[in-house]
């Protein structure tokens, strides 16, 4: 897809988005917003696995962490506004804490070393009641007023985070664009031509990892007002696993690969529940297409285009 298309095509959705909540009932809205969460989530973990090219099955711990963070700190009266960025801010520190001895590893070894870090932390969310509530939970997390606007409301609270989710993917877009983005794509290409020229593979490996966590940790702070109510469920090692599904279905490398993987993880179930002759069977439904999209696709729903173009040339080469 050519820049200026890429472009109009943002464009489209946004003003599609813009406009959906007049048409929409309120569990519509709240799917939506949902969607727009997991954008942000996935958006930090392509940004690990697609760009950076490291696994990690650890990402729903972070998210998990985001959104305990804002809700204590809320239940201690704490604003808010200081809670979004004290979430990021943890979520990146504890990255760099995790990500320091566990990408000495790479592959599939780092892929354990997150997945046991997602275990002990769900755990932790389960067990230690007076921090967490345990399988209680938190409830009552209120959401936030913007300037004397209140954003209780399902379409005030979509707004919102669309706000939100456009911040976070324009800074990510700088980010790539920068030096440090060509780093993390060449590290995934090559580590080895990468490091001849002088990037420092564990140095930029670990700012991926930590970015990509701080973005887990800002999604699961809008998550945790958005649903008023969290205990340690969402935030398994199967959550992990199906925001990596996301991210590979999606495209992993590709810009807006968490925009369709998103909406595959999250809207698509819900829709196929809907369909007739299909709603007692969504879920195995769900699973045979996402098999069959790795089977064909296995770079992922954005890597159509480049997968046509490839086969345009071969026909037209002698």
């Amino acid at each position: 897809m050519s820049r200026k298309t890429a472009l109009m095509a943002t464009v489209v959705v946004f003003v599609l988005l813009l406009a959906a909540p007049a048409f929409l009932k309120n569990y519509g809205i709240y799917l939506l917003t949902t969607w727009l969460i997991f954008i942000i989530a996935t958006m930090g973990l392509n940004l690990t696995v697609g760009y950076a090219g490291q696994k990690s099955l650890g990402h729903a711990a972070f998210f998990g962490i985001g959104a305990y963070t804002v809700a204590i700190l809320m239940k201690a009266g704490i604003s808010f506004w200081l809670g979004l960025p004290a979430a990021a801010l943890i979520c990146f520190a504890t990255g760099i804490v995790l990500g320091f001895p566990a990408l000495r590893v790479q592959a599939i070894y780092l892929a354990f070393a997150t997945l046991g870090f997602n275990t002990a932390v769900w755990l932790l969310m389960r067990n230690e009641e007076w921090l967490t509530g345990g399988t209680f939970g938190i409830n009552n997390i209120a959401r936030p007023q913007l300037l004397g606007v209140s954003l209780e409301g399902n379409g005030a609270y979509f707004y919102f985070v669309l706000v939100v989710t456009v911040l976070m993917s324009a800074l990510l877009w700088g980010l790539l664009r920068s030096p440090w983005g060509k780093a993390f794509t060449a590290l995934r290409d090559n580590p080895i031509r990468a490091e001849s020229l002088g990037i420092h593979i564990r140095n930029y490996t670990l700012l991926s990892f930590a970015i990509g966590a701080a973005y887990a940790g800002v999604a699961g702070a809008l998550f945790a007002s958005l649903v008023q109510f969290i205990e340690p469920a969402p935030f398994t090692v199967a959550a992990s696993i199906m925001m990596y599904l996301m991210v590979v279905v999606g495209g992993p490398g590709y810009f807006f690969g968490p925009v369709i993987g998103a909406a595959v993880g999250v809207v698509l179930p819900e829709w196929l529940r809907d369909v007739p002759f299909a709603s007692n069977w969504y879920l195995p439904l769900f699973g045979a297409a996402v098999v069959a999209l790795m089977v064909w696709l296995p770079d992922g729903l954005l890597s159509l285009p480049d997968k046509l173009k490839a086969r345009r040339l071969s026909r037209k080469a002698p």
